[in-house]
């Protein structure tokens, strides 16, 4: 080639006049605008877009940083007079300039997880280990720290080039959060965001360093161990069920509405409550309601203690508080007797030892209630009968 088509190719390789980038990816953070021998014509027109950064390298420095907007490019020499002035350098012009169009934009749904378990002391279960994942959202907030500290002078770069790093990172930074904010393994599902706030905090204190920003963190779900699971299973069931006084009620409950429901409902509601009761009995000695709950708190060979309803005889087990067979209360309140003082059932009218009536004696004077054994009426100081 000779030195005048030399010249031709370099004046017509001079002649950029529109630096602009369309961007047809989803995962471009960088991109280089490719300028023939990195030189630009003066008065060139740089088209900079929405979520768009242009930063202007020359000589191997980040020269100025644009934000949105038309801008005219002018030096202090024109393009075609240094090539021209650069003979010696066999038409390699020793002035360079470089652009490198950066994505501002929020780059979302990044995925993030655990690839090994995480330990945690948990007050509940001692250690447990965890497992996590969920996604995230990252942005270029620094153009010219980003081009500095991570993508250097890539003329392609794209989030998979730092999506390990950053994963590192965040798995490292999940790791502490969970320590210093102390969340029960029962309590976590409750915590998601209060936790992910809390990482993305921390997360963006490491990297600020390299010109980005994670502008949201999601917590999408943390899994406990199986056995762990089996045993918060195992304890959600016995809570469910623990309470026999409460499922009696419950039974009870339901015999009385099928039978009103039911065109025979004598026979039905006497059946219900006696199936309630008795199943709810069980229950309660099934799950230690009472002392006397199980067959191993028995000796061999003996019966288990019981006692009589105070309402129809019916013998139940010591310490049941309902009747397998009425459903009537097994504690009763006692008084003690207005005379003798022996202890009797609450409501009863004479004692089971004296047989005094239970109804208390009255003033004469001003009829004032008399407690067992007064000599004088508290109310006006009359003498009593007892004093007598």
């Amino acid at each position: 080639m000779s030195i005048i088509d030399k010249v031709k190719e370099a004046a017509m390789n001079q002649f950029i006049e529109v630096i602009e980038w369309l961007d047809d990816t989803q995962d471009t953070l960088l991109y280089r605008f490719p300028v023939y021998q990195q030189e630009i014509k003066n008065g060139a027109q740089l088209i900079v877009r929405e979520s768009q950064a242009a930063v202007f390298v020359f000589e191997g420095q980040v020269a100025d940083v644009f934000t949105p907007g038309r801008y005219t490019v002018e030096g202090g020499n024109t393009p075609i007079l240094s090539k021209l002035g650069a003979w010696k350098h066999g038409f390699n012009s020793p002035i360079k300039s470089e652009v490198y169009f950066v994505n501002t934009k929020q780059f979302t749904d990044m995925k993030w997880g655990t690839s090994n378990p995480v330990m945690m002391r948990d007050a509940d279960f001692g250690i447990v280990r965890l497992r996590a994942f969920g996604a995230y959202s990252l942005r270029v907030a620094d153009p010219s720290e980003f081009i500095k500290q991570v993508a250097g002078t890539n003329a392609h770069f794209q989030t998979e080039d730092i999506d390990g790093q950053l994963k590192r990172a965040i798995v490292t930074e999940f790791s502490d959060a969970l320590g210093e904010l102390k969340i029960p393994a029962l309590d976590l599902a409750a915590q998601y965001k209060e936790l992910g706030g809390a990482i993305r905090d921390k997360i963006n204190e490491d990297f600020k360093g390299y010109g980005l920003e994670v502008t949201k963190f999601y917590v999408e779900n943390i899994s406990l161990p199986p056995e762990v699971e089996a045993a918060m299973d195992k304890r959600a069931s016995m809570g469910a069920l623990g309470d026999a006084q409460k499922y009696m009620q419950f039974q009870a409950a339901d015999a009385l509405r099928d039978a009103a429901q039911n065109e025979g409902g004598g026979a039905g509601l006497g059946a219900g409550l006696g199936a309630g009761f008795a199943v709810g009995g069980q229950m309660a000695n099934a799950f230690g309601a009472g002392p006397q709950g199980t067959a191993a708190n028995t000796p061999a060979g003996a019966s288990p203690a019981t006692t009589a309803c105070p309402a129809c005889g019916k013998q139940n087990a010591v310490g049941a508080k309902f009747c397998a067979d009425c459903g009537g209360k097994m504690e009763v309140a006692q008084v003690p007797c207005v005379k003798c003082g022996a202890k009797l059932r609450e409501g009863a009218k004479f004692c089971s030892e004296c047989g005094s009536s239970q109804e208390k004696a009255k003033c004469t004077n001003c009829q004032a209630e008399l407690n067992a054994g007064a000599k004088f009426c508290p109310e006006c100081g009359t003498k009593t009968e007892a004093a007598e």
